[in-house]
């Protein structure tokens, strides 16, 4: 468990001045006021786990514990640990929080994702949080403000794993219509949500949008996909071990042949 003041660092990949990191931040200084922003200087959606290993990455210093870093969330989470913050290191990140979803299977994609990836590679407790919303659809930022304070709150009493982090989705409705928060399993939709748009340019050169297109479907009894459908907010625990170890006595047999 742990103190009642506890140091928090905030990440996003929405860039530092996002709607959601700036709530984000509203919220956490209701818990302390030991609070450090450490964010990418423009967005960086679809960034995954990814780290700035060919690019310099620079940081602009916008106040004592605002910071805007010319990277990647993951190098946010980095620079924050290893320099950017003095004396102890913070008791939790805080991801977010995300303008639409990180569920299912976007949380390989998810920059917001990542950057609590790489606290729980630290060994610091992590918590993704993304607000479910679907363009052009309004964003119910209020959802996001009237549970994220009572859902961190509550994590913050957790007996924290090694490799452990929490994903929370705030579904797509305004809060007086939310039905809970639900403690759910990881989904995964059917394939297709991500199809390259081919278009020309004026000088008759082709190029590519990446469509975000989630088909229909991969909603099961407990998991997150059905929790946001059911207007509930998502608490999913993840871990890094990816392992599929129902695969491991098959597989121990093949090789022993």
């Amino acid at each position: 468990m742990m103190s009642d003041r506890p140091r928090i660092l905030i990440v996003n990949d929405d860039g530092i001045d996002g709607p959601g990191i700036v709530l984000l931040e509203k919220v956490a200084r209701e818990l302390t006021d030991d609070v450090w922003v450490v964010a990418p200087d423009e967005e960086k959606s679809g960034a995954g786990h990814s780290l700035s290993t060919y690019n310099p990455v620079r940081v602009k210093q916008r106040d004592d514990r605002h910071f805007a870093v010319k990277g990647t969330p993951t190098d946010c989470v980095l620079v924050a640990i290893h320099d950017l913050i003095d004396g102890r290191r913070p008791d939790i990140i805080l991801s977010g929080i995300n303008r639409g979803p990180n569920l299912a299977e976007d949380v390989t994609y998810s920059g917001t994702a990542s950057a609590a990836m790489e606290g729980a590679m630290l060994g610091i407790p992590a918590i993704a949080l993304s607000q479910v919303f679907r363009p052009p659809a309004t964003v119910h930022w209020a959802t996001a403000e009237a549970y994220a304070g009572e859902v961190i709150a509550k994590l913050l009493k957790m007996e924290w794993k090694p490799g452990q982090f929490v994903n929370v989705n705030f579904p797509d409705c305004p809060p007086e219509a939310v039905q809970g928060i639900r403690v759910t399993t990881q989904g995964l939709r059917p394939p297709g949500a991500f199809r390259p748009i081919k278009r020309v340019d004026e000088r008759h050169l082709p190029y590519y949008w990446i469509k975000i297109d989630h088909p229909e479907g991969g909603h099961a009894e407990g998991n997150d996909l059905q929790a946001v459908l059911d207007r509930c907010v998502s608490v999913t625990p993840l871990q890094l071990d990816m392992t599929d170890r129902g695969a491991l006595a098959g597989l121990e047999a093949l090789f022993a042949q």
